[in-house]
C-alpha cells in the first residue's frame, strides 16, 4: 500500500503559526496533524504501508527531514513532490504520479478522523464519506440502494447530496487515477476553475470502475483557531488512554495537571493550575498561570498569565494578562503596567 498526502497548501486560515510552520505540522495533543494522519491510517489497514508520498510546497530541508521520520515511523519509505503552483487537488495528486501505482490511498492533511480504515483492498475504490449540513462547500457523491456512487459532484450549488467527501481515497490501480489525472490537465478539465479530483473520479465511473463509500465515525476539522482547539480537545479525550500524553521527566512544584492535556518532555510547572484541554510543548516553562483549551508549542514561556482558547507558538514569551489570544513563532508580549504619581 502508498499513502499519497497532497499538502502544498499555505493555511492562510491559521495564520500566524502557519507563516513558519505547514498547517500539517501544527501540533494536536502533542503530535503533528500530518503525523496522526499517517499513523492513524498505517495502523487501521492490514496491508503494510511500503510508501508514504507527500506533496508539499517549498517548505525547506528541515520540514521534509520531518516527513521522512513519519514515513520511517511506520516502516515506510519516503517520497518528496512539489506543487508550484495552486491549481487543485487533482494537480496537487498528479505531482505524485511516479508513486500512483498499484494500491494507493490519498489522504488530504487538512482533517483529522476517526474512523475505522481496515477495508477490502479487492475494490475498484474507496470513498470515505460523512454526512453534512452545508453540502455546497464540500465534493459530494450520490449513493444508490446497493452502496454503490453513482455520481460525483463538486461543491454543488443545488442540492445533490448531503454525503460529503471528507478527502480520503483508496484506488486499487493507482495507474488508472494517474493517468486520468493527466489527461484530465493536459486537456485542461477545470471545475470551479481548478483540476478536481471529483472529475477524475466521475470519469473512472463512467469507464466502469465501482466505488463504493465507507463512513467516518468522526470529521474533525484543523482549518482554522477555532476548529484546531476543538480538534485538539476531542483527540485529548481520544487518545487519553492509548498514548502517554505527559511525559515521565515533567517537572510539578505546587502544580496542577487537570486532564485530558499532553505535557510534552523538559516541561516545568510552578504555581500554576493547566488544563483540562492543553497541549504544551517540550520545554516549555508555566509559572504563576492558568490555562485552560489551548495550545502552546515547543520552547515557550508563560508566565502570571490566565490564558483560556489560546493558541502560541514555538519560542513565545508571554507574560501577564488574561486573555484568549493567538500568537505565532518567537513572539513576545509583555504586559507593561503604566503608574501616575
Amino acid at each position: 500500500m502508498k499513502i499519497i498526502i497532497p499538502m502544498a497548501g499555505k493555511g492562510s486560515r491559521l495564520r500566524p503559526h502557519t507563516l513558519t510552520t505547514p498547517k500539517p505540522l501544527l501540533p494536536v495533543a502533542g503530535k503533528a496533524i500530518v503525523r496522526r494522519i499517517v499513523e492513524d491510517l498505517a495502523a487501521g489497514m492490514e496491508e503494510p504501508v511500503e510508501e508514504v508520498a507527500f506533496v508539499i510546497g517549498d517548505f525547506g530541508p528541515e520540514v521534509e527531514g520531518q516527513l521522512d521520520q513519519i514515513a520511517r515511523g511506520v516502516g515506510a519509505h519516503c517520497s518528496i513532490y512539489y506543487q508550484d503552483q495552486p491549481l487543485g487537488p487533482g494537480h496537487a495528486v498528479l505531482c505524485a504520479g511516479p508513486s500512483l501505482q498499484g494500491h494507493c490511498l490519498v489522504a488530504f492533511a487538512d482533517t483529522l478522523f476517526k474512523a475505522d480504515f481496515n477495508f477490502n483492498a479487492g475494490e475498484d475504490g474507496i470513498i470515505w464519506v460523512s454526512k453534512v449540513d452545508n453540502p455546497s462547500s464540500f465534493g459530494v457523491v450520490k449513493i444508490n440502494d446497493k452502496r454503490v456512487i453513482t455520481d460525483f459532484v463538486e461543491k454543488p450549488a443545488t442540492f445533490v447530496s448531503n454525503q460529503a467527501i471528507v478527502g480520503i481515497y483508496y484506488f486499487r490501480e493507482g495507474e488508472r487515477l494517474r493517468n486520468t489525472l493527466q489527461h484530465i490537465v493536459d486537456n485542461d478539465i477545470r471545475d470551479k476553475g481548478e483540476y478536481q479530483l471529483t472529475t477524475a473520479l466521475e470519469i473512472l465511473k463512467n469507464e466502469g470502475l465501482r466505488f463504493r463509500p465507507a463512513d467516518i465515525e468522526e470529521w474533525l476539522d484543523c482549518g482554522n483557531k477555532d476548529n484546531i482547539l476543538a480538534t485538539n480537545q476531542r483527540m485529548l479525550e481520544l487518545k487519553s488512554e492509548s498514548e502517554g500524553l505527559v511525559a515521565v521527566d515533567v517537572e510539578l512544584d505546587n502544580a496542577v495537571i487537570v486532564p485530558p492535556c499532553y505535557i510534552g518532555h523538559g516541561v516545568v510547572i510552578r504555581n500554576s493550575v493547566v488544563g483540562p484541554y492543553v497541549s504544551l510543548g517540550n520545554n516549555s516553562l508555566v509559572e504563576h498561570t492558568v490555562i485552560s483549551d489551548s495550545i502552546i508549542q515547543n520552547n515557550a514561556k508563560v508566565l502570571r498569565a490566565n490564558l483560556h482558547h489560546s493558541m502560541l507558538g514555538n519560542e513565545v514569551d508571554y507574560q501577564g494578562e488574561k486573555s484568549e489570544i493567538s500568537i505565532g513563532d518567537y513572539s513576545q508580549y509583555k504586559l507593561s503596567i503604566l503608574k501616575t504619581t
